[in-house]
């Protein structure tokens, strides 16, 4: 029986956990919303981001965070191009299905550039405050565990007073409800999906640097993390920004529990269970996500 002072432990690290997840997912769960796309290659951009920051901060020795300022509008010009350039050109009736295909296909590619340019050999950024951390009621809590915390908390909130207090975020949410309805009211749904794509991929941005942090990298990191953040937007509910992370707090820290009695390996599980059970008795998810009432 693990003692209290070892769950306590476990739940502060799962609310952190939960905390990450819940950025990665808040991005996959916009793409659906917005354009009803299955963005496979999510994670590969997080992966992209991390590389990004490791390298910037091997030729140059600045913080990794300070990569956020060229790799969130980066990402962002990026989301926009490919939402207007590829995933424009498949037809509607099909956009779900073979989104799938082509998002997989860029993933596919990322992983095989960065492969090429850095090789398979597993990457970590060495900080020096990486090793730091503090002691909150018996528990240890690593500083870059809470740098990455933050990074998601923040990120999150700038989303959601982005969504709920500005133009650009009703037009969005609008998009997101019924698109015939919003070019009703006339909004162009073609721009706000644009916008809303590389919202999206911004987040991969501030996530990936987040991930850099804490975590060693090699170039097919990503299919570890597409598994888990599905499983989350579909538990969470397709198209809702706050039952993605809800449902990314609740089962980071079932996780971070599970790992008390079970191998990390096994912990994860819990991910695959959540995604059979929310399919076969809720399959609109559990916070929300009228949308997938629709497919």
């Amino acid at each position: 029986m693990p003692s209290a002072s070892l769950v306590f432990q476990s739940v502060v690290l799962g609310v952190l956990l939960g905390g990450l997840y819940a950025l990665l997912a808040a991005g996959l769960t916009l793409y659906f919303g917005v354009m009803r796309v299955v963005m496979i290659a999510h994670s590969a951009f997080l992966i992209l981001a991390a590389y990004l920051a490791w390298y910037a901060h091997r030729e140059t020795g600045i913080d990794p965070l300070l990569t956020l300022v060229v790799t969130v509008p980066l990402f962002f010009a990026a989301g926009v191009a490919m939402q207007r350039l590829l995933l424009t050109r498949l037809r509607p009736a099909t956009l779900t299905m073979m989104s799938v295909l082509l998002t997989f296909s860029v993933a596919l590619t990322i992983e095989g550039l960065l492969g090429y340019a850095f090789s398979g050999t597993q990457r970590r950024i060495r900080l020096g405050y990486s090793s730091a951390g503090f002691e909150f009621l018996g528990a240890r809590i690593a500083a870059v565990k809470l740098i990455a915390f933050g990074m998601a908390a923040l990120a999150l909130l700038g989303l959601y007073v982005l969504m709920k207090h500005s133009r650009f975020g009703q037009a969005l949410r609008a998009t997101i409800q019924h698109r015939e309805a919003a070019q009703l009211l006339g909004i162009d749904t073609d721009r706000i999906a644009g916008y809303g794509f590389g919202l999206g991929l911004a987040t991969a941005a501030v996530g990936g640097t987040a991930l850099a942090l804490d975590t060693t990298i090699y170039p097919s990191l990503h299919w570890h993390w597409i598994g888990p953040l599905m499983a989350i937007i579909v538990v969470g509910g397709l198209g809702s920004v706050p039952g993605a992370a809800i449902a990314a707090m609740t089962l980071g820290m079932l996780q971070s529990l599970l790992q008390l009695e079970l191998s990390t390996t096994w912990a994860q599980t819990v991910f695959y269970v959540a995604l059979f059970a929310t399919l076969a008795f809720r399959p609109q998810g559990f916070f929300g996500g009228r949308l997938a009432q629709r497919f």
